[in-house]
């Protein structure tokens, strides 16, 4: 028992020493202000890969957002490469200089995200169609802005604590 428990102990530590906080990004420049950025035009390229890497899904995204007092609306218009379209509507709160919650009607509850230097997390369970059922995926997003007009995203997808997927995007702002 004392064995399982230092082992339990080790392993505790190991899984702690290897998360990222989004406060290690705080001295990252240029800073990120996601109400800043996404107001306005933005447009992205992205794809879904599967949890081996396999690329099953590429797409493409213009996206329209209007800032209102403390909340961020961005309006999201997606094109699969099979044809497939799909609108999504975020409307994002700011709680504090660096706090955010987000809802949006595909969302189960509320997203959670934390900003810090050029870094925004973004965390959100999500109801996803795949194979003609409804499936709620974890999703552990995690956004970089790279200079003024160019932000990467990449999202991890779990299901039961399990890596099901991720997401690639690249944004760039519009003129």
């Amino acid at each position: 028992m004392k064995r399982f428990l230092m082992f339990g102990a080790a392993l505790l530590m190991l899984l702690a020493g290897c998360s990222t906080e989004v406060a290690d990004y705080r001295q990252q420049q240029p800073a990120l202000d996601i109400f800043s950025y996404f107001k306005g035009k933005t447009e992205a390229w992205g794809m879904v890969q599967d949890r081996s890497g396999r690329q099953i899904r590429r797409f493409h995204v213009e996206i329209t957002g209007d800032v209102v007092g403390d909340t961020l609306t961005l309006n999201e218009q997606f094109v699969y490469d099979d044809g497939e379209k799909q609108q999504r509507v975020w409307h994002i709160r700011r709680l504090g200089s660096n706090r955010f919650e987000g809802t949006a009607g595909d969302i189960d509850g509320v997203a959670k995200g934390e900003a810090a230097g050029n870094a925004f997390h973004w965390r959100y369970s999500m109801n996803v169609k795949a194979d003609g059922k409804t499936w709620l995926l974890h999703f552990d997003d995690w956004m970089y802005l790279q200079d003024d007009t160019r932000l990467f995203n990449k999202t991890e997808m779990t299901k039961f604590g399990f890596r099901v997927g991720t997401v690639t995007l690249f944004f760039t702002r519009k003129p």
